[in-house]
């Protein structure tokens, strides 16, 4: 697994899963949104819907966690 790869990981359960709008999960991943006024990056665009939605992917993982099967990495040496 890659950072790009979790990233893209969240980028289709938030759609896929949980049914987040694709420009909200686009705004938080900070990717270049394409919009006509050309404002990639715009960090402070849909933030109560963000809030929401990063809630929404905490509440998420915290469930697989808590059904998942840990396997602990091993010490080097």
């Amino acid at each position: 697994m890659t950072v790009h790869g979790f990233r893209a990981l969240a980028r289709t359960v938030l759609d896929e899963v949980l049914g987040f709008r694709p420009d909200f999960i686009e705004h938080q991943l900070a990717h270049a949104v394409r919009d006509p006024n050309g404002r990639a990056y715009n960090r402070t665009s849909h933030l109560p819907e963000r809030h929401k939605m990063m809630q929404s992917w905490a509440d998420y993982l915290d469930g697989l966690k808590a059904g998942a099967q840990v396997i602990p990495f091993k010490k080097a040496g």
